[in-house]
C-alpha cells in the first residue's frame, strides 16, 4: 500500500551463528553478544511502532477529511446533495474510499516485525530460562557471600559501591520467584518483602500475588502466625482466592496445633529464633583449624575480613629472584611470598597484555561450561559449586603458549612434560568456585585415571585481568586472599614432600561482583620431578588425615 511505508530490518551472519541454550550465565564474555541481541530487538520494536504509527496517521488523516466534509454537508442537506459532484464523492467515499479505510484497518502491519523476532531466535544470542535461574542465584550468592541487604542490591549499592542501576518490583518479585522454585524460602521472604516494598503506581505488579509467595515461604520458614496474617490480607484483596482459601483453613489448625502445645509447655508459642551473626572465633590445636564452620572463614576472606596470623606474615619477604634461570639473571621475576607452609608465591607482571589478548581470542570460541571430577566415578560433570566456562590450550598451536608454559618452568623449576594443558577460565555472573583440593586425595582413586602423569604436585594460575569487585582466590585455613591483579601468577605446592597432600592448600574462587574474571591455570603433575622435587626422608604432615 503506498500509504504506509513498512520497514524491514534484515541481518547478515558472516561468520558465526550463535548456539542457542549455551548457558550464558557462566561466563561474563558471552553476555556481550546478549547486548546486541538487545540491540536488535530494540532497532525492531521501533520499526514495528513506526508502521503502527503510519497505518494510524493515514486513518487520522482519513476520518479528518471525511468529517470535514460530512459536517459541510450536515449544514444544508438538500442544497450539499443537489451538487451532483458532492453525490459523487459521497459514493465514493461510502464504496471504494471506506473499501481502501477498511483494508487498512485489518492490516497486519507489524506481522514481519513479530516474525523478525522469532527468526533472531535462530541466529543470535538469546538467554535460556536456566540463564535466567543462574543470573537470579548468582545475586543470592553475592548476597550471601558478602554479607548484603537485600534493599542495598535493589537500590543498586554492591558491597558498599552506588552504581546507578536501580530494581523494580517486578525485578525483586523475579529473583523471590526463582528463590521459591528452588525451596529457598529464606531468600524467597527477603526478595518478595522488598518487591512490596518497592510496590508503586507505575508498578505492573499485583499485590496479591506477592503476598501469596510470600505467605506460603513465612509458612515453610515455621512462622504460621504471620503466614496466616499475610493470607488474610490476600483474601481482603482477592476474596475468591482458592489457594489463599485452602492455605488459610490449613495455617489455622497448624496455628491450633502449636497453641496447644505451647499451653502444655508453658511458653508464649512464639518461634522466632533470634539469629546469631558475631564473627568472633578462636582456633583450636593449631592455627589451622577453627571452632566455625569453613563457610563462614570463606566468606570472611572473600570479604576481606580474614587476616594470617602475624606471626606468619612477619616472615614474609619480596624479592628479585632469577631461579638458576640465565635469562632471569638480566630480568629476574618480582615474587612475593604469601605463606611459607604451604609455599605460597605471587609472582608480579609475569604475562604480557598482548600474550593474554592472543590467550582469550583463541579460548573463546571452545569455552565450556567448566566441570569438576566426580571422585567415585572419576567422570567429568558440571556442579552449581563451580560457575565459569573453559578452554584448553596446547603448547604446539601457538608461541605464545609455548612462551607462557616456559615461563611457567622458570617460575617453577619444575618439569612441563607431564603438565596439563594450559586451561583458560572466564567467570560467569557472581562466578566462582567454592572452595577445593587441585590435588586427588586416597579416596578418590579414579582421579586423573586418564593422566600419566599421577597427582598434581603444583598449580599455577595466572591473573588475567583485573577484577573491580570480589573474585579473590582464599585459602581459608591460611586467612589467605589472593587478589586478581592483571599480568600476575599465584603458585602453590599441592603436595608435600612426602608426597601426601597438603590439606591446607583448599582454596576457592570467591564470586565476582562486579567485572569480568580471566584467569589461566597450569597443573603440573609429580611425575617427572622425582631429582627435581625429591621425596624427603621423613613424613613432613604435622596430621593425619
Amino acid at each position: 500500500m503506498k500509504h504506509l511505508k513498512i520497514l524491514s530490518i534484515f541481518i547478515i551472519i558472516t561468520t558465526t551463528t550463535w548456539n542457542v541454550g549455551c548457558e550464558m550465565f557462566t561466563a561474563v564474555t558471552d553476555m556481550e553478544g546478549v547486548l546486541e541481541t538487545e540491540s536488535v530487538l530494540i532497532n525492531n520494536l521501533e520499526g514495528y511502532i513506526k508502521a503502527q504509527e503510519e497505518k494510524l496517521d493515514f486513518l487520522r488523516k482519513k476520518v479528518l477529511e471525511y468529517q470535514r466534509e460530512h459536517d459541510s454537508a450536515a449544514n444544508d442537506v438538500s442544497e450539499y446533495l443537489l451538487n451532483p459532484i458532492n453525490a459523487y464523492l459521497l459514493t465514493k467515499r461510502l464504496t471504494t474510499d471506506w473499501r481502501e479505510v477498511e483494508r487498512v484497518m485489518t492490516l497486519d502491519v507489524g506481522s514481519q516485525f513479530v516474525q523478525n523476532v522469532s527468526d533472531y531466535r535462530n541466529i543470535m544470542k538469546f538467554p535460556t530460562d536456566e540463564d535466567l535461574a543462574g543470573a537470579a542465584s548468582a545475586l543470592i550468592r553475592l548476597q550471601d557471600t558478602y554479607g548484603m541487604k537485600t534493599e542495598e542490591i535493589a537500590r543498586g549499592k554492591l558491597n558498599g559501591v552506588q552504581f546507578s542501576i536501580e530494581m523494580s518490583s517486578e525485578d525483586c518479585f523475579e529473583i523471590g520467584r526463582q528463590s521459591y522454585i528452588n525451596s529457598d524460602f529464606r531468600h524467597t521472604i527477603l526478595w518478595m518483602n522488598e518487591a512490596l516494598n518497592r510496590l508503586n503506581n507505575d508498578s505492573n505488579l499485583n499485590r496479591a500475588d506477592v503476598l501469596e509467595y510470600l505467605a506460603f515461604s513465612t509458612f515453610k520458614e515455621g512462622r504460621v502466625r504471620d503466614a496466616l496474617e499475610m493470607t488474610h490480607e490476600l483474601l481482603e484483596l482477592a476474596p475468591d482466592h482458592r489457594r489463599a482459601l485452602g492455605n488459610k483453613n490449613y495455617y489455622e489448625k497448624e496455628l491450633m496445633k502449636l497453641n496447644l502445645k505451647s499451653e502444655l509447655r508453658g511458653d508464649d508459642g512464639t518461634n522466632d529464633v533470634p539469629v546469631d551473626d558475631s564473627v568472633e572465633f578462636h582456633y583450636i590445636n593449631n592455627p589451622y583449624n577453627y571452632d566455625i564452620p569453613e563457610r563462614k572463614m570463606y566468606e570472611l576472606a572473600c570479604r576481606g575480613e580474614l587476616r594470617p596470623l602475624d606471626s606468619i606474615v612477619k616472615d614474609l619477604k619480596c624479592s628479585y629472584v632469577d631461579n638458576g634461570v640465565p635469562f632471569l639473571k638480566i630480568a629476574p621475576l618480582k615474587l612475593e611470598q604469601i605463606s611459607h607452609d604451604p609455599y605460597i608465591v605471587v609472582y608480579h607482571n609475569v604475562m604480557y597484555d598482548s600474550e593474554i589478548e592472543i590467550i582469550q581470542q583463541m579460548a573463546k570460541p571452545r569455552f565450556r561450561r567448566a566441570t569438576v571430577q566426580n571422585h567415585k566415578t572419576g567422570e567429568l560433570e558440571t556442579a552449581n559449586y563451580r560457575i565459569s566456562k573453559s578452554a584448553w590450550l596446547k603448547d604446539s598451536e601457538h608461541q605464545v603458549i609455548a612462551t607462557v608454559v616456559q615461563r611457567v618452568k622458570d617460575m617453577t623449576g619444575l618439569s612441563m612434560d607431564t603438565a596439563e594443558e594450559l586451561q583458560v577460565v572466564n567467570y560467569g555472573i557472581g562466578g566462582h568456585y567454592e572452595p577445593h583440593y587441585d590435588f586427588a586425595r586416597k579416596e578418590e582413586t579414579n582421579a586423573f585415571k586418564n593422566h600419566e602423569g599421577g597427582n598434581r604436585i603444583a598449580t599455577v594460575i595466572f591473573y588475567m585481568s583485573d577484577v573491580t569487585l570480589g573474585g579473590a582466590t582464599v585459602f581459608p585455613a591460611l586467612r589467605t586472599s589472593l587478589w586478581p591483579e592483571k599480568g600476575a601468577a599465584g603458585f602453590w605446592f599441592n603436595l608435600r614432600r612426602s608426597g601426601q597432600g597438603d590439606y591446607k592448600t583448599r582454596h576457592a574462587a570467591c564470586p565476582v561482583i562486579v567485572g569480568s574474571k580471566w584467569v589461566s591455570n597450569k597443573w603440573i603433575h609429580e611425575r617427572g620431578q622425582e631429582f627435581i622435587r625429591p621425596c624427603a626422608l621423613e613424613p613432613d604432615h604435622d596430621m593425619e588425615f
